[in-house]
């Protein structure tokens, strides 16, 4: 597989990352992880800034640019015969002195492909309570690092993440989000999600669904709640930048409409219409 590495196209067997890289020692470090269409990403601007957001904090350089790694993207996906994929741009710390206080200045950043296993839209999932709860960040927004060791327990207690999407409460027991996933549901035609303070990943496909929503008219509520709250809705679904807006049908015994939902539907057409646009431009 060939993949790009601080600047330079390789083979994947010619990756090799020290040890002493503080994305190993420590885990500091971030990512972006999302698909393609025809060659083109869907809110690229959006993931690069959260992506930058997240290694300003823990001043660590981008070296490159959004047009850097727009080309790049594009390059990976001519290698692979126009074939669309997943892509993730992974950006670690960096070797540098073992310290409390480390100054990074040479992180490494890699993308790589990885092929894509397309799922039917609007295909349902069913969802189920976990037993894990979901861990604080670190930080007043949680990143998408490298510290997923939360995500991977709670996995486990999942048979099949391709048919089911496991839900995570907070320590305090707050609605907080799925394994992969931000979630949302509705009731009389308002549309609820839990809040960034519940220590949820502050998703790019999230943040569009609620300006989408409320360009489209609907009343939205970002807001801390409790699992019977979400059991008395009328349609549930969930989203991530791979597969999307994904209806759920049922939480164990509470069933919703699942893909007859109508905001889903609404917003559902909405995202489709966008990846259209956004392939027409490429």
């Amino acid at each position: 597989m060939l993949c790009w590495f601080n600047g330079n196209f390789i083979d994947e067997k010619e990756l090799f990352i020290s040890p002493f890289d503080h994305g190993y020692l420590h885990g500091i470090g971030f990512y972006e992880r999302f698909r393609t269409y025809n060659g083109q990403v869907l809110l690229l601007e959006e993931r690069f800034n959260r992506l930058c957001n997240a290694l300003n904090n823990f001043r660590i350089p981008m070296p490159y640019t959004i047009r850097d790694i727009q080309n790049v993207i594009k390059e990976l996906w001519l290698a692979a015969s126009r074939e669309d994929s997943i892509f993730r741009v992974n950006v670690s710390a960096g070797e540098t002195d073992d310290t409390l206080a480390p100054k990074y200045k040479n992180p490494n950043v890699i993308i790589y492909r990885i092929p894509l296993i397309e799922r039917t839209r609007g295909l349902e999932k069913d969802a189920m309570w976990l037993k894990t709860t979901r861990n604080s960040p670190e930080h007043s927004v949680r990143y998408i690092s490298h510290n997923f060791g939360n995500n991977i327990l709670a996995s486990f207690e999942v048979q099949n993440l391709e048919t089911t999407e496991g839900l995570l409460l907070n320590s305090k027991g707050h609605i907080a989000e799925g394994i992969t996933s931000n979630i949302f549901w509705s009731r009389d035609d308002i549309l609820y999600t839990p809040s960034l303070t519940t220590g949820i990943i502050p998703g790019i496909t999230r943040q569009w669904v609620i300006h989408t929503a409320k360009r489209l008219g609907y009343r939205v509520i970002e807001d801390i709640f409790f699992q019977h709250e979400l059991l008395h809705a009328y349609e549930c679904f969930v989203t991530n930048s791979i597969e999307e807006l994904v209806p759920i049908s049922n939480i164990g015994r509470t069933r919703f409409l699942g893909e007859e939902g109508p905001i889903y539907k609404r917003l559902h057409q909405a995202y489709i219409e966008e990846i259209i646009q956004l392939m027409k431009r490429g």
